[in-house]
């Protein structure tokens, strides 16, 4: 049901009964590691292409999501999901090898909260008995198709931020065990007329803040009533920023409960300037890291804000500042034993 303005409340709360990773070697390295169900050990994934190298990390995190479930791509009855090369290709191509009924999403960063809030209504709703939902994303497509080919060695400024090489899916179902969807609010495009494509973290602040307050308003309750509200990918200079609205809204937050994916995945002495983004960060960290937290009863509510740049190379070029968005999910345990 529409609970003020822009939040869904899920009464029959869908629940998370698997989920799966698929992760690069660099991911490997860090913090996250022994959360991850698959690890590569070379960036292509044994394919001849990074576009291969992505489409094999969404198939092998859909199909692991499966597995653990003991359900077939048969079973389902649509996938939610996107990455953030052109078109998403990779995507689609490897819904072309899954053969589920597809809904092929673009919310840049924010694809994985997008899908996963779109999932559960559906499932609310009665439209399906099990859906998939997840995101993907590889570093050197994602360079490649904002920025440089990693291959030219281009220096970046200490504002950007490392594009995760990752994927993450969960499988939703009416019933069973595991930590369920309750909530979604669906955020506005917010452009603060920053136009830097190395600072997306500054881009992308005021979005989740935006989403933020309104969920907060639209349910009735305070930022306490989480034990977690976790960002992605706001990184280091967007997570600052955030804690600053947040504080000028009156509505500000203990940091220890506002964390970020951007700054959860990597080890300190990584290199990845101002911290992690991609598509596949939030999806990663939230299917691994944050569920399993939940599963073994360390977290009883979490708020997941997924954060989108909506560039192009073209509006780049074109001198068009940066319309960014965020999307949050609200998760608890609750459905059967976890």
């Amino acid at each position: 049901m529409l609970l003020g303005q822009r939040t869904w409340t899920f009464h029959k709360r869908p629940v998370i009964i698997s989920s799966g990773t698929a992760v690069g070697p660099f991911e490997g390295d860090g913090q996250l590691a022994d959360d991850y169900d698959i690890i590569h050990e070379d960036m292509w994934c044994s394919q001849d292409s990074y576009e291969k190298a992505q489409k094999k990390l969404f198939e092998d995190a859909a199909l692991k999501a499966l597995d653990k479930a003991g359900k077939k791509p048969d079973d389902v009855q649509f996938i939610f999901a996107g990455d953030l090369s052109n078109q998403i290709t990779s995507t689609s191509f490897a819904c072309r090898t899954l053969c589920i009924p597809y809904f092929g999403l673009f919310g840049a960063c924010s694809t994985s909260m997008e899908g996963l809030a779109l999932a559960a209504f559906v499932m609310n709703a009665g439209g399906a008995k099990l859906v998939l939902s997840g995101a993907v994303s590889h570093n050197a497509v994602v360079e490649k198709t904002f920025r440089y080919p990693t291959e030219y060695g281009a220096q970046k400024p200490p504002t950007s931020q490392w594009t995760v090489t990752g994927a993450g899916f969960g499988l939703l179902a009416e019933s069973g065990t595991g930590p369920v969807v309750t909530s979604a609010t669906i955020g506005k495009v917010i452009d603060m007329g920053l136009s830097d494509p190395y600072n997306m973290g500054a881009a992308m602040a005021p979005a989740a803040v935006d989403t933020i307050t309104g969920h907060l308003q639209d349910r009735g309750v305070g930022m306490d009533y989480y034990d977690l509200i976790v960002t992605g990918d706001l990184g280091k200079i967007g997570r600052s920023i955030a804690l600053d609205l947040l504080k000028e809204k009156g509505t500000p937050v203990d940091p220890e409960r506002f964390k970020d994916c951007g700054l959860m995945i990597y080890k300190d002495d990584q290199p990845v300037f101002a911290g992690a983004s991609g598509a596949g960060c939030s999806a990663s960290v939230l299917y691994s890291h944050l569920l399993g937290r939940i599963k073994k009863g360390e977290l009883s509510r979490i708020l997941v804000v997924a954060t989108g740049a909506l560039l192009s190379p073209l509006t780049f070029q074109q001198k068009e500042s940066i319309p960014c968005i965020a999307h949050a999910v609200a998760i608890e345990s609750g459905g059967g034993e976890q």
